[in-house]
């Protein structure tokens, strides 16, 4: 017995240090990474940068027209998206049971969260571009990242619908609410930290999306003058500078800013979620 509990310490402690090692060596690349980005990056983010369009295709100039297309394409993405995702997720949750049709649905929402983004590119390219004459266009990039965080949102957001107490909704009926006033009243407020959660997760991946933007938005470097003009985010403009070896530096201070708004977004999502939950838990 003896000999069995030693080995069985034995095979735990390795097994606990194999999972911290791999998980250092993960971090350690991943601060390796971030770190070169902004020492190379930082010193480029000058208002002068961040506040005056590109010119001579990214050599010179800033990026503040890639600032406007990317907060456009993902404004447009997001509006299309929050709706029809959350309505999806009440859907699942609330109205319907396990069923043919709910797992259509849920295989469906799976199936399109597994497709690569040039798959949603080359499908936003050959449907909006060209068969809906939207063009090279912010819209057209928007309506495409919106179907990308569409599965995003409705996952999420269908698990924090779940995660509800059945007792918040029993409560509810039992003082004469309907159906709508219980999700509306008792459900979606328990659930909005969840939903919030999802939402800024989408958020991040629509402002680092290039293969899909691409080739639906365009890669036009003018300032857009509507959401049917082509644009150029900054994550198809970093891409572009670092493939065709335009500027370096340009690139380094374009991908320093994404670093950075990302983190912006996940610590404002971060705050959020507390928020709703210490609202929550005031409630209770």
């Amino acid at each position: 017995m003896k000999k069995l509990k030693s080995s069985q310490r034995t095979g735990e402690q390795i097994a606990k240090a194999v999972i911290w090692s791999v998980s250092v060596v993960v971090l350690l690349i991943l601060v390796a990474i971030i770190t070169d980005i902004l020492i190379k990056g930082l010193p480029v983010l000058k208002p002068s940068f961040l506040f005056e369009s590109p010119r001579k295709s990214g050599r010179e100039g800033g990026i503040f027209s890639t600032i406007v297309g990317t907060l456009l394409v993902t404004l447009v993405a997001v509006v299309i998206a929050i709706p029809f995702g959350i309505g999806t997720a009440l859907y699942l949750a609330e109205y319907t049971k396990d069923g043919i049709i709910t797992k259509i649905i849920r295989f469906s929402v799976e199936s399109l969260a597994g497709i690569p983004s040039i798959v949603y590119g080359l499908f936003g390219f050959i449907f909006f571009v060209i068969h809906m004459q939207l063009r090279w266009s912010i819209l057209s990039g928007g309506l495409t990242v919106a179907i990308m965080i569409l599965p995003t949102i409705i996952r999420t957001s269908e698990e924090a619908i779940r995660s509800v107490p059945k007792a918040y909704r029993e409560a509810s009926y039992s003082l004469g609410a309907t159906k709508w006033q219980t999700i509306r009243k008792a459900v979606l407020p328990s659930a909005i930290s969840g939903i919030t959660n999802g939402i800024m997760l989408s958020i991040g991946r629509s402002v680092a999306e290039t293969a899909a933007v691409i080739l639906t938005a365009g890669s036009s470097l003018c300032m857009p003058s509507s959401i049917f003009s082509s644009t150029r985010t900054m994550a198809v403009h970093f891409y572009t500078l670092a493939t065709e070896g335009t500027s370096m530096d340009n690139a380094y201070g374009t991908a320093a800013l994404l670093i950075i708004l990302i983190f912006l977004i996940n610590v404002v999502a971060n705050m959020l979620v507390n928020k709703f939950v210490a609202k929550g838990n005031e409630r209770k």
